[in-house]
């Protein structure tokens, strides 16, 4: 089982976890509520996790930029 967390907003890949004894709990999603789970985690069939989150390159662009959140995909 592979973790692969991408950019949710220019999908870069970031890395990889390639440990299947990692848990929930050690990523820290955990905590999350469901709706955030639906929208930050997706699995495959092949038992593989997607994790999107924001890159630096993205983060500081909306940082600097805060009206580009406001379209549908800002940094493609």
């Amino acid at each position: 089982m592979a973790i692969n967390y991408v950019c949710r907003h220019c999908r870069t890949f970031l890395g990889s976890i390639q440990r299947s004894d990692v848990t929930e709990m050690q990523l820290g999603l955990h905590s999350l509520t469901p709706a955030e789970r639906r929208d930050i985690i997706a699995y495959d069939s092949d038992g593989e996790i997607t994790v999107k989150v924001t890159c630096d390159y993205c983060k500081e662009a909306l940082d600097n930029n805060p009206e580009l959140s406001l379209l549908a995909s800002p940094l493609q």
